[in-house]
């Protein structure tokens, strides 16, 4: 008989406020801050794979987005201010989802990227979005239709902003953006800065930004200034030409330019900048870098300015007693440093917010921070009309959240008899989570923690730092009640005896110490009871310990040393047993089965050897590892960021579990081995759980040989796409193939082939009824009498509707032009029924364009596209006279409600002039 094993998928992930690869967004409408009840607003933060929304004043997580099919980082996020509930995010993998946070679902997703996404942008209608990549190639989007309109290629390096312009009116506006097709402003690692006209889809001019990478792009509400940043220390500020954007491409001059350099600023910072940040109504931007500075800068103003321009010229009659005629302001003088915001960690991202009400009665600007050690804050800066330089405004923070994460990688994990809690460490922070909701209890401060326990009822946690102290907490009452320094340097593991009743610590000063647990009375109150660590005995040996084990019956306790080998002895005596050596660097775990008969043990060499425990004989070589309670199955985790089950009997690999993004630190497994907790450098702890449903060997290792066969297609196709896009010119196009693509055109020849056969043999079926009345009727395929008899073409539509929009027409792009020759029939009968003409008409032009010159080689089309002609010009005449009338009907609306809404006012001396000459003079206004 197969033997089956149990299996582990993913459950929930805690521990993240906010990762470092993306940035985070501020929402503070009053709108959104009424629906989901939060009075100080929301913040849009990246969670590895998922994105967190936070309640910004509770510190409380109001709704998570995550996708089942996303298994990498998010690494942009930006929000469509013309539907302010929609959201793109960007991951790592190169593919872009749109989420609604009202629907609280994604709404679409699109690829075109072969590389990470480091840059989104909406335009002002909402209706188009730009993506610019690491791969160095920038694709805008038709957000309505889901699909991708062209690529830009023009730029060597990463792209690392992209901002939309308007063209300007007549100096006084935009062109009406449904007409206008605008231009992109992008910087690059590659130091330049291009303008792309979109009427053109070309590259127009392109400026050296800066003499190193050009990391930041911030461009001013009203479309004036841009600024940039580098690794040269400098903002540059740059005068955008509205007379000369306004001229066609063709139009203008080779002398005159979009972008003119207008003055340079030194930062305070010479660290990578990050982001330029331009706030949504005053003239100001705050510029950080990859440091703990926030550089907030103001637009001076006339008023300003003048007063500028007259202290200059007073000091210089003081000092000089001449005229001033030649003294002027400077291109430098309009822009100053307003304040700057100093903060206790490393700064990832900012986002204004505007206070949702009105930000001139609040009088204060509100500043959104993430920072790159899984926190985030908020500031509030004051605005001060008269600016004393000297001494700048004073910021205030006001909202943080931090208590739900640790602020580096944990390092150790322990569970609680119960199940119930757990345990968490890293640096100076010690955490205890309940497990089923993932909410943080409490929150202790500790030394640098390296390994932790629960003990005596669950109501203390034993913590062993790398200074050599052990620690005490009382949980109820969340105080550190005992702290000892126990070794003279790192205690590196930490275990209780299978009895409960004390424990024993490993050090890297070479020692092995046994210490009781006892309750005693405090000295202060004898009333309160606390628990008391005392040290029995102590075994020293030759190198550095770096863990122990108790076996389960605790007779024996093996330790793993420096050396590479490890020593078992018997507890009760101290007298060695068994040395197993043959690891070829130090072991740093291991684990006794529940028989006591199998020591597992893993090395930093990378591999895992089971030991017996009668002879020290070892049975197999097979990377931290924890076996379960019961039997020889074991787990075992590693710096490839995988947990692995494995079969310590057969010694076979059964299930490999994937989700964390880094190495893996901290494993513990459940009393009742119901799940697995584990605990990586990415400071996310992430629960497995232990499902109904049985595996099998041999259907993981067909599943391992069908994903492997998956990447090696996808990594081919990757490679054809790099290689064909070294001969195209700037302008390309936005699609890209993915296996979602390549599966979805298998299914549409699979589709059409089943089609094509049913309706051929209905026309047989048909032919020879004509000679005999009473023949039966054709078997047909079983799908189609699964799906109540459907007809061959509403089963092919049917199966060209479930496709993604996104993936629609690099799906068509796999069809052979067998299968385009059947698809041309199916649409024929679409067109003659009128079927959902809107996806028909794209899936005709698609083909017609791919495969033109195949089709009109071929004479016996030929026909069936006159067929379509005529009854496509009928359906899609319908459409326009439908359109028509909507339009028409909505004119005769908005006519009638301006009627009923306006009043006519008349100059009365006018009116009796107009009067006698017979004309009437009327103005009208809107009713307030």
């Amino acid at each position: 008989m197969v033997k089956s094993y149990e299996n582990y998928e993913f459950g929930f992930s805690w521990g993240i406020i906010a990762s470092y690869l993306s940035n985070s967004v501020l929402v503070d409408d009053k709108e959104i801050s009424e629906k989901f009840k939060a009075k100080n607003g929301l913040a849009i933060v990246p969670a590895l794979e998922d994105v967190i929304i936070w309640d910004i004043k509770k510190g409380e997580e109001v709704l998570r987005w995550s996708d089942f099919d996303c298994k990498v980082e998010t690494t942009s996020i930006k929000r469509n201010m013309a539907d302010k509930y929609m959201f793109a995010v960007g991951y790592e993998d190169g593919s872009i989802r749109l989420w609604s946070l009202e629907k609280k679902q994604v709404l679409m997703k699109l690829n075109g990227h072969r590389s990470s996404v480091t840059v989104l942008t909406f335009d002002i209608t909402g209706t188009r979005l730009v993506s610019g990549s690491k791969d160095t190639d920038i694709i805008v989007w038709d957000v309505v239709s889901e699909t991708g309109m062209y690529r830009l290629r023009g730029h060597k390096d990463q792209v690392t902003e992209c901002v939309f312009l308007r063209t300007p009116l007549n100096e006084i506006g935009f062109v009406d953006p449904i007409k206008d097709h605008g231009w992109i402003v992008s910087v690059s690692k590659d130091s330049f800065i291009k303008i792309w006209d979109l009427s053109t889809q070309h590259c127009v001019e392109t400026h050296i930004a800066h003499q190193g990478e050009c990391w930041a792009l911030g461009v001013s509400p009203d479309q004036k200034i841009c600024v940039t940043a580098g690794l040269d220390g400098e903002l540059k500020i740059w005068d955008i030409q509205s007379d000369v954007l306004a001229i066609r491409s063709e139009s203008v001059p080779e002398t005159n330019y979009r972008l003119t350099l207008k003055c340079t600023l030194t930062r305070q910072s010479k660290e990578r900048p990050i982001t330029i940040a331009f706030h949504p109504i005053f003239d100001m931007f705050a510029c950080h870098g990859s440091d703990k500075i926030i550089e907030i800068y103001k637009k001076r103003d006339e008023k300003e300015l003048k007063k500028v321009l007259s202290r200059r010229k007073k000091r210089n009659r003081e000092k000089h007693n001449d005229s001033n005629k030649d003294i002027s302001l400077l291109p430098e003088d309009e822009i100053v440093l307003y304040t700057t915001i100093r903060t206790s960690s490393k700064i990832r991202s900012i986002d204004w917010g505007t206070l949702g009400q009105n930000p001139f009665k609040k009088k204060i600007l509100q500043l959104l921070v993430s920072f790159s050690n899984n926190v985030i804050r908020i500031y509030d800066i004051p605005i001060v009309a008269k600016i004393d330089y000297s001494e700048p405004p004073e910021y205030l923070q006001t909202f943080s959240i931090e208590m739900q994460g640790h602020r580096s990688d944990i390092r150790s994990l322990s569970i609680d008899s119960n199940d119930e809690m757990l345990a968490s460490v890293s640096n100076r922070t010690l955490k205890i989570w309940n497990i089923k909701t993932g909410r943080c209890i409490r929150n202790l401060d500790c030394g640098y923690a390296l390994c932790c326990s629960f003990c005596l009822e669950n109501k203390y946690v034993i913590v062993g730092t790398k200074e050599g102290y052990l620690e005490i907490f009382d949980i109820p009452s969340s105080t550190m009640v005992e702290r000892i320094l126990a070794h003279k340097r790192s205690i590196w593991s930490l275990k209780i005896h299978p009895n409960g009743q004390g424990f024993v610590t490993g050090s890297s000063d070479k020692s092995v110490k046994f210490w009781d647990l006892k309750i005693i009375k405090d000295l202060s109150d004898k009333e309160i009871m606390k628990l008391h660590i005392k040290e029995m005995r102590i075994l020293n040996l030759t190198d550095d310990v770096l863990s122990v084990c108790f076996s389960p019956d605790g007779r024996l306790i093996a330790i793993s040393l420096l050396d590479t080998t490890v020593k078992v002895f018997y507890t009760d005596t101290l007298k060695f047993f068994l040395s197993l050596y043959g690891h070829k660097l130090p072991v740093l775990s291991m684990d006794i089965s529940s028989d006591n008969k199998l020591l597992v043990t893993s090395s930093a060499d990378k591999n895992i050897k089971l030991w017996g425990l009668d002879f020290g004989d070892c049975h197999k070589t097979l990377c931290r590892l924890h076996l379960k309670k019961k039997g020889h199955n074991f787990f075992s985790t590693g710096k490839d960021k995988l947990i692995k089950y494995w079969d310590g009997d057969k010694f076979e690999n059964i299930l490999k579990l994937e989700g964390h993004h880094s190495e893996i630190w901290a494993l513990a497994v459940s009393n009742d081995n119901k799940f697995i907790i584990t605990g990586s450098h990415d400071r996310s702890i992430r629960i497995w759980n232990q499902t109904d449903e049985p595996i099998f060997l041999q259907e993981q290792k067909e599943k391992e040989l069908e994903k492997f066969y998956e990447k090696d297609l996808v990594e081919k196709m990757d490679k054809y796409e790099m290689n064909e896009n070294k001969k195209i010119d700037e302008l390309a196009s936005a699609g890209k193939q993915t296996l979602e693509s390549v599966m979805a055109g298998e299914k549409i020849i699979d589709a059409l082939d089943i089609g094509i056969k049913d309706i051929e043999l209905i026309k047989e079926h048909e032919e020879a009824r004509k000679n005999n009345d009473k023949l039966k009727n054709p078997t047909r395929n079983p799908i189609f009498v699964a799906n109540e008899n459907i007809s061959a073409e509403d089963y092919v539509l049917n199966i060209l509707e479930k496709i993604d929009s996104s993936h629609l027409e690099d799906a068509l792009l796999v069809l052979p032009f067998k299968s385009v020759t059947y698809m041309l029939t199916f649409i024929n009968l679409w067109a003659e029924k009128g079927s959902n003409i809107q996806l028909i008409c794209r899936i005709l032009f698609i083909l017609l364009r791919v495969h033109h010159q195949q089709i009109v080689a071929n004479k016996t089309i030929r026909y069936m596209l006159d067929s379509i002609r005529i009854k496509l010009r009928e359906e899609l005449q319908v459409q326009k006279d439908m359109i028509g009338y909507n339009l028409a009907a909505l004119k005769y609306i908005r006519q009638s409600w301006e009627i009923h809404h306006t009043k006519e006012f008349y100059n009365e001396e006018e009116y009796r002039k107009q009067l006698e000459s017979g004309k009437k003079r009327v103005f009208s206004a809107l009713e307030l």
